[in-house]
């Protein structure tokens, strides 16, 4: 019996623990979040004259994705006067965090020249129209006032701290010269695809190809001589546009990034891999002959 009892004051005693333990974690994981995780609203010094409002704003974007667009202001005052004021004005939307200045207009002036000011509540929203996202922050007048009036941040230092104007540079575009692939001569040497619809080439490619350059009044010219390939290979720079594998899938495999040339691959039909080559629009195809 006492035995029994032991073992289930252990028991509740581990469970208790458990719960505490897990309500710990919760605590901690909350305090992170609020310290390092919620949206933060940094009032700007404005380095334009006039009703211009500087803030920078960061926030999770990935966590919660939004175009900001719209930078709102309302002043409640009800123990002076005006007892309510509301600028908003749009601004080119941002889908990461930023730091901007927007022409408030003069209804800015009036908020901040409003009675009793140092009694009123100030409510900045930051807003998506477009996706309905806002992020809101309330504070009183007084310290809305110290914070606009004694700001020392620029928009371009709070953009140099959080390296907010660091951009990815992109790879640059490829330049892919228009070739046809219908018997045309190669700019720069001097020899013709080795294609089905090439007259040149008809008798090579059955009697189909061939029928048809007879009917249209010309006789076909003799087959091109194949030869045998040394060695051929893909230099850097394969745009994946498929054109060898379909020509010579035996020697040619396009993967997701370039092209390889398969283990093993037959090198005894030259021109396939000569008209591989010519089609290729990035040139990366090289190979040599044989002697």
């Amino acid at each position: 019996m006492s035995s029994s009892l032991i073992a289930m004051g252990v028991a509740i005693f581990l469970v208790i623990n458990l719960v505490v333990g897990l309500a710990g974690l919760s605590l901690l994981f909350g305090t992170f979040e609020t310290l390092f995780g919620k949206p933060k609203l940094t009032l700007l010094r404005s380095t334009k004259s006039g009703n211009f409002f500087a803030f920078g704003f960061k926030w999770n974007s990935a966590k919660e994705p939004a175009a900001l667009d719209t930078i709102r202001i309302r002043l409640f005052n009800p123990f002076g006067s005006p007892t309510q004021v509301e600028v908003s004005k749009p601004f080119d939307a941002k889908k990461t965090s930023f730091a901007t200045e927007v022409d408030m207009g003069p209804g800015f002036i009036d908020l901040l020249g409003a009675k009793n000011f140092d009694l009123a509540m100030v409510q900045i929203e930051v807003v998506s129209s477009t996706d309905g996202v806002v992020f809101q922050f309330d504070m009183k007048g007084p310290k809305f006032k110290k914070l606009v009036t004694e700001a020392h941040l620029t928009v371009d230092q709070f953009v140099a701290d959080h390296k907010l104007d660091v951009v990815k540079k992109s790879q640059p575009p490829i330049d892919v010269p228009i070739r046809s692939f219908i018997a045309d001569t190669v700019p720069g040497k001097g020899s013709q695809l080795a294609i089905a619809t090439n007259p040149a080439f008809a008798a090579q490619f059955g009697g189909a190809a061939a029928g048809g350059a007879a009917a249209a009044g010309g006789a076909a010219a003799p087959a091109a001589e194949n030869f045998k390939i040394a060695k051929v290979w893909i230099e850097p720079g394969c745009i994946v546009c498929n054109a060898c594998e379909d020509i010579y899938k035996e020697v040619f495999e396009v993967l997701a990034d370039t092209c390889i040339i398969r283990p093993g691959a037959p090198l005894d039909d030259g021109l396939r891999i000569q008209e591989a080559a010519e089609a290729c629009p990035v040139e990366v195809i090289k190979f040599t002959k044989a002697s």
